[in-house]
């Protein structure tokens, strides 16, 4: 089941989103999320666009969004998307699920034009799901992010939408 995320769901969100933080450079913070910042990201993000989850046997699989992608006026139209899978729901077509209902939700409103999912690299598995929902790549930068004692590379894939 997808649904909006609910103040009852933050704390699993930040479950999912802290163990990345932790273990992976999939994310480019450092420091785990306190609950009380994630329920104001969650509540920022909601004033304006969808927050969704997915549950799977009654428990938060994991989460999508999308926000603002850059402060500028002209940039408007332009969301960032954002996915995160439990690390035990990977390989079950939950993410493909969960992402393809946040991007048709996008694709419905009139204010938006194009999406852009920025992703660490290497992440074979978050550029599959990305080129299988229709993005495609248009930027790498080399080097741009240090986590865990090393250096990380960041590419970005976007969609454009069908005009409405």
């Amino acid at each position: 089941m997808i649904r909006l995320c609910e103040e009852r769901d933050v704390t699993r969100v930040c479950e999912i989103y802290n163990y990345y933080v932790e273990t992976s450079v999939i994310t480019f913070e450092l420091e785990p999320v306190a609950e009380a910042e994630m329920r104001r990201r969650v509540e920022n993000v909601r004033q304006d666009f969808p927050w969704l989850v997915i549950e799977d046997e009654g428990k938060i699989a994991g989460y999508a969004y999308a926000n603002r992608w850059q402060q500028r006026a002209a940039y408007g139209q332009t969301l960032e998307t954002t996915i995160y899978l439990d690390s035990d729901s990977h390989g079950r077509n939950l993410g493909t699920t969960l992402y393809r209902e946040l991007i048709s939700r996008l694709a419905r409103r009139e204010s938006v034009h194009a999406l852009v999912g920025g992703i660490s690299l290497p992440n074979a598995k978050s550029v599959a799901l990305h080129e299988k929902m229709g993005f495609e790549q248009v930027a790498h930068f080399r080097e741009v992010g240090w986590k865990f004692g090393r250096w990380i590379d960041v590419g970005y894939w976007q969609r454009t939408l069908a005009p409405k």
